[in-house]
C-alpha cells in the first residue's frame, strides 16, 4: 500500500502515473481517496472485465444484463424479474454477524435500485472444518446475521448451499442473492441523465464505518483488529423503511435515477450514475447528513455506512417525493445536483475541494494478468484407493459428511414463509420456488463445487452451472438466466489467473451451447491466507432462475405412493474424483473428477422436463453431490418413507459398487413413475437417446440397496436421519 499526501491507498505506480498524466496534475488527497475507493478490483472489475466479456448476456426473456443493478427478466403479462448476487467475504471474517447482515442488505438495495421489491434471498456458505472452534463461531454468526437482517426486513430467505473444506480457514465466503418482482414499465436505472436535476440523499446518516471497504475487499485480508472499521453496520429496520418508501416514491413515475451507496459510497455513486447518464455532478460536501463530527471530506465520500440511496429528482418534482420519505419519517438530503460538465466536483466552504473527469473516475485503466496452468494439474493420480471392507459403515460414514448431511440448523434459523408465498421451501428439492402470480412461480437454486474445479477448473466449472440448471428442472421449471460469482486467490499469482481464465470460458461455452444467459454477477479475488498465501480453491458459484406456469408442474423431492416406481434417467461413470466419498477416504485432492458432455447434459434435461410437463414423474431429483445414493437419501428423509434399489439395474459405464452408488457423474437424475407409463418413459429417452432404468422402488422405513437378490446394505430411515444425517446439527450443538 502506498501514501500520498498521508492518505493511504492501493493505487500502483503506473496508476498513479496514469492519473497524472489525465489530469495533468497530481491529484489532491481526496480524489486520490475517491479514485481509489472506485478502481479497488470490487469496484471497477480491472483484472477480470475483458474476460467477463466472453459471457452470453443475450436471451429471449432478458431485458437487461450485466451493467445494471440487477439483471432484468421479462416474465410475460408486463411483469420482472430481477436478479442479483453479492458478496461479503472479509467483512464477515472480521465481523461476520455485521459482514453477513449487510451483505443480505446490500444486495437487496441492489433490486431496488433497479425499481423493482425484493421478495426472496438465497445463501451460498463456505467455510473451514468444523473441528476448529473458530469455524464453527464464523458459521454460527454468519446464519445469525442473514437470519436476522431478513426476518426483520421481513423478507424470506428461502434457500441456499453450505459446504467446507480446510481451504476457507483463514477466508469463510458468504455469498447472498436476491430476487425481486416488478412491472417492465415501472424500471428505473443508476444514471444521472437530465441536466439541472437534484441529487438527494435518503437513508441513514454517513459515519466512519466501511472507510476503505471497497480497497479491504480487493487485498489479502490481514490484520484483524485494524481492518475492523470497514466492516459496516447494519440497520434493518431502516431498510425496511427505505424500501416501502423507495416504492412509494416509484409509484409516482417522478423519479429520474436512483442508485444505492454500496461498495466505494458516495465517490463511486456519484462517478457511476454520471457515467451512465453523460453528465456530470456537483455536489455540497456540507448538506451531506452526518452521524459523527470532525469527519475528514475523504471520509464522507468513501465511507461505506449502510441504508442510503441516491434519487436524482426534477426539482419540480421533490415535493411530491419528499412527502412519501416523510410518510415512512425518512431522513433526506439536497446535496447537489447534475450538470452538462462530465466533471464529479465536490465543494465544502464553498471552495471546490474535488474535480474530476466523470470519464477517468469511473473507468480503471485495465489489468492483463500472465497465466500459468498450475503444476498440479499435470501431477493428478489416476489409481484408485482399494474398495473399503465395511460397505455399511462406509456408507453411513459418506453420509455423515457435514457437507452432505441435513442442513436444517441453518435454514430453521430463516424465516423463509414470511409473506406466504414460498411454495417449496428449504430441504424439500435443491431448488425454491416462489409464487410471483397466482398460477406463475419462480424457481431459484445457488450452487458450487470447489473440489471439482480445484481437480478440473474447466469441467467443474461448466458443472456447476449444469447442477443449478438440474435443481431449477428438478422442481418443473424452464432455466431463464443465471448469475455468477467467481472467487479466487490473488489474480497476480499466474496460476490463480489461470484457473480464472478457465473457469471464465468453460461458464461461457456451457451457457452458449445450452442457451442460458447470464445476466449479472460478481468476482472476488485476494481470498487466500495471508501468511502462506495460499489461495482458496477456485469457487465459482452460480445461480439460475427457472419459471413454472401452472401449478401442475410443481414437483419436489417427495415421494407419492401413487408413483411407486424408481427410475433412474442419465449414466453413472467412473468419475469419483472431488467426490464426497474420496474426501471421507482422505483422497480429498485425488482422482478424475466429472467431466461434462454438453449435449449429453441438454438432452438429459430436455427429457425431464418433457418427462414433468406430460405428467410422467412424481418425485424429482438430480444426482450430484454424495452421488445416488445422497440424492436417494434426500428423498427418502423429505417423503419419510423408505426405498430400495437394485446396483445391477443402475445405468452405467462403470462396475465397482462404489462407483455406483458414490459417483458424482453429471446429467443424471432420479425420477418415480407409475409401472404403466414406463413404456411411454422409454419412447421419450429413445428421442432424446439418454438411458432410462427402473432401479427400484419406494415404501418401508429403510433405504436398502441390493445386487440383484442378495442385501448389499440397509438401515433404518429413522437411524440414518437422527444419527448419520443429523451430523451438522450435532457439530453445531456440542454433541460431537
Amino acid at each position: 500500500m502506498s501514501k500520498t499526501e498521508s492518505v493511504d491507498h492501493s493505487l500502483t505506480d503506473n496508476e498513479l502515473a496514469y492519473i497524472e498524466k489525465s489530469l495533468n496534475r497530481k491529484p489532491n488527497k481526496i480524489e486520490l481517496s475517491m479514485i481509489d475507493a472506485q478502481w479497488s478490483e470490487h469496484c471497477s472489475y480491472k483484472s477480470s472485465k475483458s474476460l467477463l466479456k466472453l459471457l452470453p448476456t443475450k436471451g429471449k426473456r432478458v431485458l437487461f444484463g450485466p451493467g445494471y443493478e440487477a439483471g432484468v427478466l421479462d416474465v410475460d403479462n408486463g411483469q420482472v424479474l430481477t436478479m442479483h448476487i453479492e458478496s461479503h467475504n472479509h467483512p464477515s471474517a472480521i465481523d461476520p454477524y455485521g459482514g453477513a447482515a449487510t451483505g443480505v442488505g446490500g444486495v437487496l438495495r441492489d433490486i431496488l435500485s433497479i425499481g423493482t421489491r425484493p421478495i426472496a434471498v438465497l445463501d451460498s456458505l463456505r467455510f473451514g472444518n468444523l473441528t476448529n472452534p473458530n469455524n464453527r463461531w464464523l458459521l454460527q454468526n454468519v446464519v445469525r446475521g442473514i437470519a436476522d437482517y431478513g426476518n426483520c426486513v421481513g423478507i424470506p430467505t428461502i434457500g441456499g448451499e453450505l459446504s467446507f473444506d480446510n481451504c476457507y480457514d483463514t477466508n469463510c465466503l458468504v455469498d447472498v442473492v436476491s430476487i425481486g418482482v416488478g412491472k417492465k414499465k415501472q424500471l428505473i436505472f443508476s444514471e444521472a441523465k437530465n441536466v439541472g436535476d437534484i441529487l438527494v440523499l435518503l437513508g441513514n446518516s454517513t459515519g466512519r464505518d466501511g472507510i476503505h471497504g471497497s480497497s479491504f475487499a480487493s487485498k489479502d485480508l490481514e490484520d484483524v483488529p485494524t481492518d475492523r472499521s470497514a466492516v459496516q453496520i447494519p440497520d434493518p429496520f431502516i431498510k425496511k423503511l427505505i424500501i416501502e418508501g423507495t416504492m412509494d416514491a416509484l409509484s409516482t413515475g417522478l423519479v429520474s435515477g436512483l442508485k444505492d451507496l454500496g461498495g466505494g459510497g458516495l465517490a463511486c455513486c456519484l462517478s457511476e450514475v454520471s457515467d451512465m447518464g453523460q453528465t456530470g455532478v456537483e455536489v455540497d460536501l456540507e448538506k451531506i447528513h452526518l452521524r459523527e463530527s470532525g469527519m475528514e471530506p475523504y471520509e464522507v465520500l468513501i465511507s461505506e455506512s449502510q441504508e442510503r440511496m441516491l434519487f436524482i429528482i426534477n426539482p419540480d418534482n421533490f415535493d411530491t417525493i419528499s412527502q412519501c420519505f416523510d410518510k415512512y419519517r425518512l431522513q433526506y438530503s439536497i446535496i447537489g445536483k447534475v450538470t452538462d460538465t462530465k466533471h464529479v466536483v465536490i465543494t465544502s466552504d464553498e471552495q471546490v475541494i474535488v474535480d474530476l473527469p466523470t470519464e477517468l473516475i469511473a473507468n480503471a485503466p485495465l489489468i492483463h494478468w500472465p497465466k500459468t496452468k498450475p503444476k498440479y494439474l499435470d501431477d493428478q493420480s489416476t489409481s484408485k484407493p482399494e474398495l473399503p471392507d465395511d460397505v455399511k459403515e462406509t456408507i453411513l460414514k459418506v453420509l455423515s459428511s457435514p457437507n452432505l448431511a441435513n442442513k436444517s440448523w441453518v435454514f430453521q434459523q430463516y424465516d423463509h414463509e414470511v409473506g406466504t408465498n414460498t411454495i417449496v421451501k428449504p430441504g424439500e428439492s435443491g431448488s425454491s420456488v416462489i409464487r410471483i402470480a397466482p398460477d406463475k412461480f419462480i424457481a431459484i437454486s445457488v450452487d458450487g463445487n470447489p473440489s471439482h474445479c480445484y481437480l478440473d477448473p474447466y469441467n467443474g466449472s461448466a458443472g456447476v452451472v449444469a447442477e443449478a440448471m438440474r435443481n431449477v428442472i428438478s422442481v418443473g421449471a424452464e432455466p431463464i438466466a443465471m448469475l455468477d460469482h467467481l472467487q479466487f486467490g490473488n489474480p497476480s499469482n499466474s496460476d490463480v489467473f489461470w484457473t480464472f481464465n478457465e473457469t471464465i470460458k468453460s461458464i461461457s461455452d456451457f451457457c452458449s451451447y445450452i442457451g442460458i444467459p447470464c445476466v449479472g454477477g460478481k468476482v472476488s479475488f485476494y481470498n487466500e491466507d495471508a501468511k502462506t498465501h495460499e489461495a482458496i480453491k477456485p469457487s465459482p458459484v452460480i445461480s439460475v432462475a427457472g419459471l413454472i406456469k401452472g401449478e401442475h408442474n410443481l414437483r419436489t423431492r417427495k415421494f407419492n405412493s401413487s408413483r411407486p416406481l424408481i427410475v433412474m434417467v442419465g449414466e453413472t461413470f467412473d468419475e469419483l474424483g472431488g467426490s464426497e466419498y474420496y474426501s471421507s477416504l482422505g483422497f480429498e485432492q485425488f482422482g478424475i473428477a466429472p467431466k461434462l458432455n454438453f449435449e449429453l447434459e441438454k438432452r438429459a434435461q430436455k427429457l425431464v422436463r418433457d418427462g414433468i410437463k406430460v405428467g410422467l414423474f412424481g418425485a424429482v431429483n438430480d444426482c450430484s453431490k454424495g452421488g445416488l445414493i445422497h440424492s436417494l437419501l434426500q428423498m427418502c428423509t423429505v417423503s419419510d418413507m423408505g426405498a430400495s434399489i437394485d446396483l445391477s439395474s443402475i445405468p452405467a459405464n462403470c462396475k465397482r459398487w462404489d462407483e455406483l452408488l458414490f459417483s458424482e457423474s453429471h446429467s443424471r437424475f432420479l425420477v418415480t413413475i407409475k409401472k404403466e407409463n414406463f413404456n411411454n418413459l422409454m419412447n421419450i429417452s429413445r428421442n432424446h437417446d439418454i438411458p432410462v432404468s427402473i432401479i427400484g422402488s419406494i415404501g418401508g422405513h429403510e433405504l436398502k440397496v441390493f445386487n440383484k437378490d442378495d442385501t448389499f446394505f440397509s438401515c433404518d430411515l429413522d437411524y440414518i436421519r437422527s444419527y448419520v444425517y443429523a451430523s451438522l446439527s450435532k457439530l453445531m450443538d456440542g454433541q460431537i
